[in-house]
């Protein structure tokens, strides 16, 4: 399968929102997507699509994200939606290793996840904890990972992750 890695665009709204409903069986991610579109986290050039012949078949979102008492920028890699016939033929690992390229090249420090701990270390993501992160929420330590997208990006960097505020609207 050959498909296209590119920016979302806003006549992709839409579609990105089916995406996102599709793979998670709910409409929670979408409304978090839109959401985080209209709010201060948001950051053009990070919402990416993947799409076959025209048709948009994958997302991934990265926004900005503070931690501990410094307030240090960084990004939070959230939602990834992948539409379930796609799914396990390199679409989202794709969209990842596009979307951490365009926050490289746009100089950013260090990318924090939640998600699969057998997924995210391919990209380079580890435990979080090794750097004295963690979430104001109860999580399994190797679940939250860390990455740093330059060399040093994460020195000096420790304490509790403040997500966007729009993050509180999706259920556990």
């Amino acid at each position: 399968m050959t498909f296209i890695v590119r920016p979302e665009t806003p006549a992709d709204e839409g579609v990105v929102a089916d995406v996102n409903e599709e793979a998670f069986g709910r409409p929670d991610e979408a409304v978090l997507v839109a959401s985080l579109r209209r709010g201060r986290a948001f950051l053009p050039g990070l919402s990416l699509v993947a799409e076959v012949q025209g048709a948009i078949i994958g997302h991934v979102l990265f926004t900005r994200l503070y931690v501990g008492p410094m307030r240090t920028p960084g990004l939070a890699l959230a939602p990834m939606a992948i539409r379930k016939v796609h799914q396990r033929r390199g679409v989202g690992t794709a969209l990842v290793r596009e979307g951490l390229n365009a926050a490289t090249t746009r100089g950013e420090a260090f990318s924090i996840v939640v998600g699969d701990p057998e997924y995210y270390p391919r990209f380079g993501f580890s435990p979080a904890s090794r750097f004295g992160i963690h979430a104001p929420f109860e999580v399994r330590d190797e679940a939250l990972m860390a990455l740093e997208l330059r060399p040093g990006g994460l020195r000096g960097v420790f304490g509790r992750i403040e997500w966007a505020p729009e993050f509180g609207l999706v259920s556990p």
